[in-house]
Parts: C-alpha cells; structure tokens; sequence
C-alpha cells in the first residue's frame, strides 16, 4: 500500500524578482510577489517582465510563484484587472492572490485561485464556501488557534495557508477601516497608514486614565517556531512568512530559519514531504532574532495569552546585551556576555519610556565607542542591540545555493556512447556521443577520470549522486569530449525541468455550491463594485451594503474588529474577574477618540469612530505606473 504524503510548502515574501529568487535559494518552497497594480502592499510594485523571470528561476526548483491581487477594485478597474491578471498568467505564475469576488465574474485565466487572509477567513463555513466557490488554497486568519485551524481542515479539502512569521496586523484582516476613515488610505487597497503603531492614552468609562502614552494596538511580532509541527498535524499545508515591504537580509535570515524546520519535521514525520526540490545550503546561521521585529509570540496560537502587545514601543529594540557599568569622555562599557562589533546599532529606553539608537563606529571587547552618547545614557540603563553588523555583513554576501540532485548514466551504444541524467524528480534525459571504441592504454585511470568528470556539475544547479558506469570494457575517451557531453546532457535537463514544472490547474467552481455563510452583508463585506455584488447575489446574499470605502457609512461604526482585547491586557475581563462589566473604554491620541466596545460573547474587541469631514478615497495609487 503506497502511503500519501503531505506536501509541506514553504512560503516566503519577495519585494521584488532578485528577493524571490534569493527567498528560492534560500529555501522557498513558493514566493508571493505584488504586480503592477492592485496588490495589498502599495509600494510592492513589479513588471509583469519581472514576475516572467522569477517564475523562469522558480519554476527549474519546481516552486512556485504566486501574485498577489488582493485589493478591493471599483467598477472602473475591474477590466485592468482582468486584462493584468491574463499577462500575469502568461507570464508564467502559479497562482492569483485574491480579494475581489467581482474577479470571479469575469473570464479569468485557466490560473489558481488563492483567497487572501483580506478574505476574513475565520471559519470552516467561509472556508467551505471559497471552496465550492472556485478557490483552491485560502489564506487563514493570523488569530486562529491550533484547535481552530484543526477544525476547518476536518470539513474543507482546499490547502490551508497560515502565517508564521513577521508583523501582525491587530485587526482581523479585511476588517480594519482606520486608515481610510482618518486618512482616505484604504488597508484594503493597499494603502495603510498603520494607526495601530500609533501610542494612545487608555480611559475607562469613568473617566479614569488606565494608562497613557503607550502602543495600545500594537502586537509584537508573530513567531510560530515551536509550533511548526503542530500546524502541520493540524492541516495547514502551506506556511506562510509576513514581509512584502521588508530587506533582503530578512528573507534571507527567516526563510533559511523556516526551511530548517520544515525540513526537520519532514526529516521525523514520513507523512509529510518537501512542496518543491532541491537542498538549500547556507553560509551562516539563521537567527530570528538577529531581524527587525518588535518582539515575538505565537499569538492565539495556543488560544488567548497574556503579553501579546508592544506596547512599549513599535520599534526593533532587539536583543539585551547588558547593563552600562561606566561612561567616559568618548566611550561607555558594558557588562555584556555578547561579543559587540564595530558598526553595530544598539538602543535603550530613556525616562520617557522612548527608543533612543545609538550607533557604535568602534568596539574594544566590553568598551563601546559610539558616535555620539546620548545625554539621556546613564549607568545601569539597559542595552540592547539591534543591529548585529557581522551578522548583517554575512547576509549582505551570497549567502546560500540551492541543488538539485541528479543520477547520471554513461552506457555504450552501436556507434559510441550515452550519457543519462536522471534528477530527483524522475525528470530525464539522454544525450548520446558517437566516437570511435577504443581500448584504454590505463583502464584503472581511464574510469576514474570518467567518473571524476561526469560528476562536475560546477556552477549548475545541480549536484551529482554517485555516476552509473554500464561500459564492457574501460574505453579512451578525451577529457574534452565527456565535458561537452555533460554539458549538453546539462542543459536539457534544465530545459526539461522547466517543461515538466507541475503549473496548479484552476479548480473547478461546485455545480451546487453551498450558499454564503450569511444572507446579508454590512459594509464589512467590502463589496466594492456590481460584479462583486453580482457574485453575491448569485450566492444567496439578500442585502448588500457598500464597502466602507463608498464613503456611504457616515456615523459611528466599527472601524476595527480585533481579537486582541485591552480589557484582557490589564486584568479588566469579565470573564476573569466576575464582578466587572465589559463597559466601554476610549482610546486617545491628541484629538483622536476612539471608543472600545468589548463582544464578550464572540470574546472581540470592536473600535468604533467615524469618517473624519472632507476624507475621500485615493483612487490612483494602485493603478500602474
């Protein structure tokens, strides 16, 4: 009986081409990559040339490049849409990232279709539906636990994506009207203006201050690590790393981290298997915590915890190096077990509870010499560095290839001889070589030297296995002619990879899909344009209201739905501390007012205001240039 194996893909940002294909060799199983226009990342823009040449580099490792399409689009930007979705296919990607249901409407390319977590992907219902609805791979919710996770892969049979790494949004996506409401920046075009990094002053419904100047919605950053095995017995199939806005060194540094321990469970769990081919292979050591990050958790994971908030600040203070012992005219030292190198960037927290940098241009063991020291820098103020300088100059190099294994083959035939390269993937070739058949004056040197060259794959993409030697006899064979062979054999191979690289096919919609999960839709289900109502219309939706960003909803309303809780945060809950109400709270920021109310029922935490006078929606900054 031949066991099924899972594949377990590995997911990792790319800013642009050269972040793919590093993200590639670094381990990536698929890469995600914004196009020109209409993807949730304004400023994450790519040629459709530049999507062409990752999926060209992908595509030889048998992974995969998926673009992401995920904004919310008006009637007038369906057809660029359309029309961008079919160069983008074209261009060779695997997959659609989508938000728009309207996209559906129109005849789209034969591409797979992944839901975005834009999607609010909650539920097994939701999930179910996507389903039935066309999609076949959905990106869930970050605030699902394990249990949850569990329960949606019980009842769907769609791949399921779940972040592991990188910066938590803190409302649940899809769900965070914010940015448009104060700013006329849409997070669901793309444009957030992040106002949960913002500090906020906390009131009580009394008018008591419960805290004041901090980060009051802002998470730290999501960390999976100790979950991966988890997730997988879960049924999450594709682990999913945050950062289409981020450096090199981040992709480099996270996804390296990632491919060890998939790699590990895949090592230890034969249920389980890689999602593309190939061996990565690295210059250094990953290390999350080298990387920009405001701090780490597993966020619901594991269900509600406490201390899931940066609240302190929403910077990279990273890592704790010491105490200051002694400052001097020019330098300050440090009771640090950390080794510190010239170039490195390090910070503290002054009386105000702010970040001040520091950078240093020279370290003698435990004596720092910074360009400046700050006046507010005193003894026994705690350091922490955030910048390792020789950690970030080993990233700055070529730090990791990636191999594909391969078998070769070199047999006799009637005329002369042949040389078969069989890879990983069973993908083959045969190159055949006619020469003259004569006797080697050194059989002994004459099959090693045969042996030494057909295993010289150099700067290809691959790495020889043992070769095969079928031969009745050790023939004389220039050195030249078995290079030239081997190269020929090289290169078809390549091209044969690329010719039998596994493209998804697009799932086809159920003949009686199940209906939408509910019969009317509020401005929370972001319906934007008539093609998106028509879908929903089509899919058993009574009533539908325009998306926020119709400017159609002028009072008091949820601009954030979260499940992340500030009554939980300062032991105020109801349900720990039975003699309390979840009355209301108020966030505030200068004028700013936000009003908290708690759903103790669905344990949520809803942000209410209102659409500040003379905001209109930016319509421009997702088209292309």
């Amino acid at each position: 009986m031949t066991r099924i194996q899972h594949p377990l893909e590995l997911l990792a940002p790319a800013k642009n081409a050269d972040f793919g294909i590093e993200a590639i060799k670094h381990g990536a199983d698929a890469v995600y990559i914004g196009g020109p226009a209409f993807g949730a990342r304004y400023g994450a823009g790519n040629t459709v040339a530049d999507i062409a040449r990752l999926s060209a580099f992908a595509h030889r490792f048998h992974a995969k490049v998926f673009v992401a399409l995920n904004t919310i689009l008006h009637d007038g930007e369906l057809e660029e849409a359309r029309q961008l979705a079919w160069r983008i296919y074209e261009a060779g990607a695997d997959a659609l990232i989508i938000q728009d249901m309207g996209l559906l409407e129109l005849d789209m390319p034969p591409i797979q279709l992944h839901a975005s977590t834009q999607t609010d992907n909650r539920n097994a219902a939701k999930v179910k539906f996507l389903e039935d609805a066309g999609f076949s791979q959905v990106v869930l919710a970050r605030e699902l636990s394990l249990k949850e996770v569990a329960d949606i892969a019980g009842k769907t049979s769609l791949a399921l994506e779940y972040f592991v790494h990188g910066a938590l949004c803190v409302a649940y996506s899809g769900q965070c009207f914010i940015s448009h409401a104060h700013t006329g920046r849409s997070a669901n075009r793309g444009e957030c203006s992040q106002a949960c990094r913002l500090p906020y002053t906390l009131i009580d419904d009394k008018g008591k201050t419960i805290t004041e100047n901090q980060h009051l919605l802002s998470m730290k950053d999501n960390n999976q690590t100790e979950n991966i095995l988890a997730l997988a017995q879960a049924g999450v199939s594709s682990f999913k790393i945050e950062g289409r806005l981020k450096d090199l060194s981040y992709v480099k540094n996270i996804t390296a981290h990632y491919r060890a321990l998939l790699d590990d469970v895949i090592a230890r769990n034969p249920e389980f298997r890689r999602a593309s081919s190939g061996q990565s292979t690295w210059t250094f050591t990953p290390q999350p915590e080298k990387t920009y990050n405001r701090g780490f958790t597993d966020y619901f994971a594991n269900d509600r915890q406490d201390d899931i908030g940066a609240f302190d600040s929403p910077a990279f203070v990273g890592e704790a190096i010491g105490e200051v012992a002694e400052i001097g005219p020019n330098y300050f030292t440090v009771n640090a077990e950390l080794d510190s190198h010239n170039g490195d960037g390090v910070c503290f927290y002054d009386a105000h509870g702010e970040v001040v940098g520091v950078r240093i241009n020279r370290a003698e063991g435990r004596k720092l010499f910074p360009v400046e020291i700050p006046e507010e820098l005193t003894e026994g103020t705690t350091l922490f560095r955030n910048r390792d300088q020789e950690f970030e100059r080993a990233l700055e190099k070529d730090s990791a290839e990636r191999r594909v294994a391969l078998t070769p083959r070199f047999n006799e035939t009637a005329d002369g001889f042949a040389l078969t390269l069989t890879d990983e993937d069973a993908v083959s070739v045969t190159v055949e070589l006619p020469h003259a058949k004569e006797p080697a004056k050194n059989a002994e040197k004459a099959l090693a030297t045969l042996r030494e060259q057909l295993a010289k794959f150099g700067n290809t993409m691959f790495v020889a296995n043992p070769p095969e030697i079928a031969l009745s006899q050790a023939w004389f064979l220039p050195t030249s002619a078995i290079n030239a062979l081997r190269r020929d054999a090289t290169e078809k191979l390549e091209a044969a990879r690329l010719a039998a690289h596994p493209r998804p096919p697009r799932a086809t919609p159920a003949a009686n899909p199940v209906p939408y999960p509910q019969d009317e839709l509020t401005y929370l289900g972001n319906v934007f344009n008539a093609k998106a109502r028509q879908f929903y219309e089509r899919h058993g939706v009574r009533l539908i209201a325009d998306a926020y960003e119709a400017n159609q909803e002028k009072g008091m309303v949820s601009l954030m739905i979260t499940r992340h809780c500030l009554r939980y945060s300062f032991n105020l809950c109801p349900k720990e501390v039975k003699h309390l109400k979840p009355d209301p709270m108020t966030l505030v920021n200068g004028s700013e007012k936000l009003i908290l109310k708690f759903d103790c029922k669905a344990c949520e935490m809803h942000v209410i205001g209102k659409m500040k006078k003379g905001v209109t929606l930016n319509l421009g900054t997702v088209r292309p240039a």
